[in-house]
């Protein structure tokens, strides 16, 4: 883990004390989760989730050709030119 300082109002410092209080667990817990949701909301990926989206994502669609895998090249060009 790496150590920063973030500066908080008041009143959101009392009411993550009373949050972690309640929960059982410390403030910095608090503060990470609230990071990685904005980092989830924010769309962007790393390279691990990338990765696994794009396995997740292979073999679900079909093309419709039976020469894709030796034709794909003339396949995209035709699809690019539209």
């Amino acid at each position: 883990m790496i150590r920063t300082q973030v500066q908080l109002s008041e009143s959101q410092m009392q009411q993550l004390k009373d949050l972690a209080r309640r929960r059982g667990v410390p403030v910095a817990a608090l503060v990470r989760e609230g990071a990685d949701l904005v980092i989830r909301s924010s769309g962007i990926l790393d390279e691990g989730q990338r990765r696994r989206r794009a396995m997740s994502a292979a073999g679900k669609f079909h093309s419709g050709h039976k020469d894709l895998a030796g034709a794909h090249d003339r396949h995209l060009a035709e699809a690019l030119r539209g």
